[in-house]
């Protein structure tokens, strides 16, 4: 038998928030938007069809909307430490991987931001 990763994920959920470092950002809000990956045991979830046994993908992403919103943060960096820490404290994830962007605030780019990985890799 070999070993498996199961890997449940999230792909650009956009959540508008205070952020940044200057003046200007500070009274307006701007989106910002994150990739999730979530390392988790599917099996009971597979083999018996029900949502109490699953990573409920929908809980983490209402949970992650609440902080954001509320967050304030100066910096992408805060804020990712913030939202892998929760993660991994509230749901069963052992790992993760999120990358957090603030689309448009560079001139030329598509967006800038931060991937960060916490907890044991699988």
């Amino acid at each position: 038998m070999t070993d498996s990763v199961d890997i449940v994920y999230i792909r650009d959920l956009r959540i508008a928030t205070t952020i940044g470092i200057y003046d200007w950002e500070r009274e307006v809000r701007q989106t910002v938007s994150l990739d999730l990956e979530m390392a988790t045991d599917i099996a009971a979830a597979a083999a018996t069809d029900d949502i109490q046994y699953a990573l409920n993908y929908k809980a983490v992403a209402k949970r992650i909307i609440a902080h954001v919103e509320n967050s304030g943060c100066l910096l992408v960096e805060r804020l990712a430490g913030e939202i892998a820490s929760l993660v991994l404290a509230e749901f069963p994830v052992s790992w993760l991987r999120l990358r957090l962007s603030k689309p448009g605030a560079l001139r030329g780019a598509q967006d800038v931001g931060i991937l960060i990985e916490r907890g044991v890799r699988p």
